[in-house]
This record gives C-alpha cells, sequence and structure tokens, in this order.
C-alpha cells in the first residue's frame, strides 16, 4: 500500500482551483483597497512616466575628444638654498619646460598625461659600475655575494661577479653591474622635499574638444557651443560658480584638481590619476541649444595607499657624442594623468514605450486586490468571517456523498438541478454578498 503522504501529493496536483467573487460592502476595506490603488496609480504616473520619461525611448552616446594643452615654465634649481635641493648637480633641472617636454606621449585617446616631477640621469653609457646599493640584493661583502650573469632584482643590470666600492656611497660595497651608467639615484631634487619641480603646471590649460551623437534620433553636437567665437575661448576659463564660464571647455589643471577636492601640490609631487567626466542627458523634445554638457571631476587612484602610491614612468632620450658613443638621459616622470570619460543619454518621445509603460501599469494594479486580500484575510478583526466566504471546497461527483438526481431532459433549455443539498447550498453561497452591517450574509433564498 503506498504511503499517505503519496496520496496527498496525488490528490493535490490534480486539483484546480477558480476565482471566486466576494463583494464586500465595509467602508474601511473599501478606503484600503483606494488607497492601495492611488499609490500604485502615482506610482506609475508620478515615478515611471513623469519623472522617469517612460513616454520617451531612449539612446547613448557615442563621443570622440581631443585634447590640446599649452603652457610653459622656467625652472631654476640653482638658485634655491642648497639646503632643500636634494640632488648634487641642478644643471639638468635649469631650464625651459614646453609642452612639448612636459606632455608624454604627445598624443592620448581620451587621455593625457602632464608630467609634473622628475629624476634626470643624464649621459648614461653602457658599461659597468656599482649597483644602487638601495636595490634588494645589491649590497656584498665578497665576490661570492654577486653571481655572474644574474640580474638584480628590480634593479639596473646584470652582475659581473664582482663585489666593489660604491662612490657614491662612501663606505659602502655593492654588486658591479652592466648597466647603463651612472646608475639612477632614486631621489627626487625638488625645491621642497614636498613640492614638485613643475610646480607651476597648475597654471597650465587644456581644450578640451569633445564631438557627441544619438545616431538613433540623427542628432549630434559638440561642447564648444554654438554661441562661442574665438575671443571667448582665448579668454575664458572653466568656473562651475559663474553661469557664464561653466560652459567653457578650456580648464586649468589646478582648477580640475581644486574640483576634485585635492591639493594640487601634494598631487603634482607623486603623481596621480584625475578623472574629467562629461555628462550629455539630453532631452530631445526640447530644442537641441538645451543639450548642454555637465562637467564633474574625481580623483581616480588611492591616495591612501601605504605603498606604491602616486603614478610615475621611465623614458629615455637617446643621442651620440663624438659620431660613435652612444648616450642617453633617464628621465622617471612623476606626473598626472588625466582620463576623459563621456557619458550620456538622449531621450524623445515614443508612443510604444508610453504604451507599454501604461500596460504594466494596468497589470500591476493587480497588487492591489492582492495587498487587500492580505488586509481583509490576515489582518483585519473580521478574518475569519471574510475567510469563511472567500473560500469554497468542492469535491468531485464521484466521492461527494448524497443522493444522485437525474436531469429531466423534457424541460428544454432548463439548467440542471443540483446533486444533492449540500451542493444545492455551495452553489446558492458563491453568490452571496458580505456586509459590515449586521456581520450576516445577503443573498437570494432558496425557493
Amino acid at each position: 500500500m503506498a504511503p499517505r503522504w503519496c496520496h496527498v501529493l496525488f490528490d493535490a496536483a490534480l486539483e484546480y482551483d477558480t476565482p471566486k467573487y466576494v463583494h464586500i460592502k465595509s467602508k474601511k476595506v473599501g478606503l484600503i483597497n483606494r488607497l492601495f490603488q492611488l499609490c500604485i496609480i502615482a506610482y506609475i504616473v508620478g515615478y515611471v512616466i513623469v519623472l522617469s520619461k517612460g513616454y520617451q525611448e531612449f539612446d547613448n552616446v557615442i563621443s570622440t575628444v581631443t585634447t590640446k594643452v599649452k603652457g610653459v615654465s622656467y625652472t631654476n634649481l640653482s638658485a634655491l638654498d642648497p639646503a632643500v635641493v636634494t640632488v648634487d648637480d641642478t644643471t639638468p633641472y635649469d631650464r625651459l619646460w614646453d609642452v612639448a617636454d612636459y606632455i608624454i606621449p604627445p598624443q592620448m585617446q581620451n587621455s593625457f598625461f602632464i608630467m609634473t616631477n622628475m629624476i634626470l640621469t643624464v649621459d648614461q653609457t653602457q658599461g659597468t659600475c656599482a649597483e644602487d646599493p638601495g636595490m634588494f640584493g645589491a649590497n656584498c661583502t665578497v665576490d661570492d655575494n654577486c653571481k655572474k650573469g644574474e640580474p638584480v632584482i628590480n634593479g639596473n643590470g646584470v652582475m659581473t661577479g664582482n663585489c666593489i666600492d660604491n662612490p657614491e656611497y662612501e663606505g659602502t660595497k655593492s654588486c658591479e653591474i652592466l648597466a647603463w651608467c651612472p646608475v639612477e639615484k632614486d631621489i627626487k631634487p625638488g625645491p621642497r622635499l614636498d613640492k614638485p619641480v613643475l610646480y607651476e603646471a597648475a597654471n597650465f590649460t587644456v581644450l578640451l574638444k569633445n564631438s557627441i551623437s544619438f545616431p538613433k534620433f540623427g542628432f549630434s553636437k559638440r561642447n564648444i557651443l554654438e554661441s562661442s567665437n574665438e575671443t571667448f575661448l582665448k579668454e575664458c576659463h572653466y568656473d562651475s560658480r559663474d553661469p557664464d564660464l561653466q560652459f567653457c571647455p578650456i580648464f586649468r589643471l589646478g582648477d580640475i584638481v581644486r574640483e576634485a577636492g585635492e591639493d594640487f601640490e601634494k598631487l603634482a609631487f607623486e603623481g596621480g590619476v584625475m578623472g574629467i567626466f562629461i555628462e550629455w542627458n539630453c532631452n530631445l523634445d526640447k530644442s537641441g541649444d538645451e543639450c548642454k554638457p555637465h562637467y564633474k571631476f574625481r580623483r581616480l587612484d588611492n591616495p591612501t595607499a601605504k605603498i606604491a602610491k602616486g603614478f610615475n614612468f621611465r623614458f629615455a632620450y637617446k643621442y651620440k657624442i663624438n659620431e660613435t658613443d652612444e648616450y642617453r638621459t633617464l628621465t622617471k616622470a612623476y606626473g598626472i594623468l588625466y582620463e576623459v570619460v563621456v557619458t550620456g543619454e538622449a531621450g524623445k518621445f515614443s508612443v510604444i514605450p508610453l504604451f507599454l509603460n501604461i500596460g504594466s501599469g494596468l497589470a500591476l494594479l493587480s497588487l492591489a486586490t492582492i495587498m487587500c486580500d492580505i488586509v481583509v484575510l490576515y489582518i483585519l478583526k473580521k478574518r475569519e468571517y471574510y475567510r469563511e466566504h472567500k473560500y469554497l471546497y468542492v469535491d468531485d461527483l464521484d466521492d461527494a456523498a448524497g443522493e444522485y438526481r437525474e436531469f429531466d431532459k423534457s424541460e428544454n433549455d432548463a439548467p440542471p438541478k443540483p446533486i444533492n443539498q449540500a451542493m444545492e447550498h455551495d452553489m446558492q453561497t458563491m453568490y452571496n454578498s458580505t456586509s459590515d452591517l449586521d456581520g450576516t450574509t445577503r443573498g437570494s433564498s432558496e425557493s
């Protein structure tokens, strides 16, 4: 014999539920139902259609950005107090810097790099010299500490197998290496220990030329507004607090950093990454002149990192002396990488999203009935009374107890009579209405 639970599962699988409508004459229940409906309608009309513009179709922006930086600076470390200069030879730093010197590389896609601090190692040539003792594994006491042919980890060259005195650090011995000599001394020069060499880069400017389009609507525009002219572009600098300048496409590098809540000199000393965000959110149901860019700025790297903070890289300029010997100037460049990120969305009226949102809103109104049923059947004091009239359980005819009554076929178009008294009572209560006036049911009486 099959277990009892098998019969329960089998019976449950072969049951059928059909909706039953119960009309409740109650001001309290009616008010709750209307409140639920009003909330859903307010959400659909107020938020979905009005605030979220559910009557529009949208398209994402396609963008291109070009940059042009301008600015010059002259640095003269030899004129400073030697006590605040950390390098022995200041000659490489006494020079004029223009765009070709501090923009590396000259062109980048949607970004640009400004060198603000540097370590210069001039007149390097390939040969043998002592490794920087600050490198891991470079210090030694005997030749056996320097394995010939093996590179110094994160160092500047390959060991020759000799342990020699380091002329740059008196009383220190380090492994001899085959490398570009003399090796780099990783000490920032600085007019101060916390001030970059090119601190005047804060006054350099960048022109951002941003062209955008929304291909679905055949709309395109630039961040240089049509109302601008050459005189305006020569004189304006972006200022978020000035309505006349908040759409100027020329930015001071220091202002970008300040708008992000950072200190330019601190950022320029170690280097970092800044984000320039251009937002295009356009309502094309209005005039295209009202589609304008909005600028935001934020630092993208982690300023509180304990190790490997900032941003730097190395590059070299090679040249020959006496047309035979090859030399190079090695530059370890610290600076600010500016990343330009363009985002945006345009909307325009369309009947398709409008009808879709209205249709989904009408379907959402069924939630009002569900929520009202929960209140009526589980929260109100008369929940047992309402539950009694909400649910009706009907057994199959083959399982129902009672006598059968045959249908008289001579009664044309007459409805079939109830099978027994129990089912006759159930059919009658299906059309009953409930009332909170006296706590009793009302409906048609049996004939």
